[in-house]
């Protein structure tokens, strides 16, 4: 007999009904700033502040926290170094959309324009509906091997999705996705570099932006952790701007380049080109110097986080539309994401649709040989 609820209203076409996982073993190891004397669920509460110390008594109770490999019948002390593994039972999944063909394969790179909602890698509350576990049931088997994704992505942004099956091709484009950290911020690499060039759409809070359609202006808000109630930490602008706020040792240089494309009555459409790639970059540089995207429940004007608010809510429209990068062997791939974000044409105010995916024809993939 299924275990998964039924549901009262019919899946979107396309969309995998959810599901039951087989759970996930969570590992921890306490340092040695461990204070004395705190117990097992103690240490699970400050940690992860999403459950309280009684509802971390009840998964002891219930047999699923496990210490040095001994399943613990009641709390007790914990020691810095023990190791701690938490066996959470398994879970319903929600309904994603389903993983799409790829728009571009030629046996080792593979690229997605990987749909709104579909996590990229298992984490939190999604193991099996994830890109990587769908690429798992795709590909198992094949003779070419497994696409493994290259970046990520937001849950909620769509658009490219690089993959690739080789080993040595995911770090070869890895090294081209992401900005070295050992540069400050007015030493990186230009934003247009000839290596790789990634550019996201987003639609962003109307009237707040102090440019005109055609303008850009450079974000350069360091990112970094900081304190969450339910998370215990989390990314958000790291400029000193917030109250009390002082740079942390971890926190990372960022920047972008925000174009202004087109004005509208309930979202302004704007251009992003990034040369960093850092957790949130382009929500938290957007709300940082004042436009936060359009219906973003996380991050508020200033880059800060909302109270109450977690990185996997959704309402917000962003995509990694176009890309344009060096591959192995001296050839260049370009390529766009077929359905490109955009205001809607028709919109009204007090229509509550700001927006369309314009179906353009797919643009001619390009592979040129240099």
């Amino acid at each position: 007999m299924s275990n998964i609820q039924p549901s009262s209203e019919p899946l979107p076409a396309g969309w995998l009904p959810p599901a039951f996982n087989q759970g996930w073993t969570y590992c921890d190891r306490p340092g040695p700033g461990l204070a004395r004397g705190t117990s097992v669920a103690s240490y699970y509460a400050s940690r992860y502040g999403h459950s309280d110390r009684a509802v971390w008594l009840g998964r002891i109770a219930a047999g699923e926290v496990h210490c040095n490999g001994h399943r613990l019948l009641a709390d007790g002390p914990l020691a810095a170094g023990d190791r701690l593994a938490w066996h959470r039972p398994p879970w319903q999944e929600a309904a994603v959309p389903d993983l799409p063909g790829p728009l571009f394969d030629d046996g080792d790179l593979h690229v997605i324009d990987k749909p709104s909602g579909l996590p990229v890698l298992p984490a939190g509350g999604w193991l099996e509906h994830s890109v990587l576990r769908l690429l798992e049931r795709r590909h198992r088997g094949d003779s070419a091997g497994l696409p493994r994704p290259v970046h990520r992505l937001g849950r909620f942004t769509s658009g490219l999705l690089v993959c690739a099956r080789q080993p040595h091709t995911r770090a070869w484009l890895s090294a081209r996705l992401r900005e070295s950290t050992a540069q400050g911020p007015s030493q990186a690499a230009p934003l247009l570099g000839e290596s790789c060039r990634k550019l996201y759409r987003a639609l962003v809070v109307p009237g707040l932006l102090a440019l005109q359609p055609g303008e850009s202006r450079l974000i350069e808000v360091p990112i970094g952790r900081r304190a969450h109630p339910q998370l215990g930490q989390l990314w958000c602008a790291a400029d000193g701007s917030a109250p009390g706020d002082r740079s942390a040792p971890g926190d990372r240089s960022a920047r972008s380049t925000l174009t202004l494309l087109e004005r509208g009555r309930q979202a302004d459409l704007v251009q992003v080109a990034i040369a960093s790639g850092r957790p949130h970059q382009i929500r938290i540089h957007c709300a940082a110097i004042g436009a936060p995207l359009l219906g973003d429940p996380l991050y508020a004007p200033g880059g800060q986080v909302s109270p109450g608010a977690l990185p996997g809510d959704g309402g917000y429209h962003l995509q990694a539309w176009r890309l344009e990068l060096d591959l192995p062997g001296g050839r260049r791939l370009d390529l766009e994401a077929p359905q490109a974000l955009a205001l809607a044409k028709d919109a009204s105010v007090g229509s509550g649709k700001p927006l369309v995916h314009h179906d353009w024809p797919p643009i001619p993939i390009a592979v040129r040989e240099d």
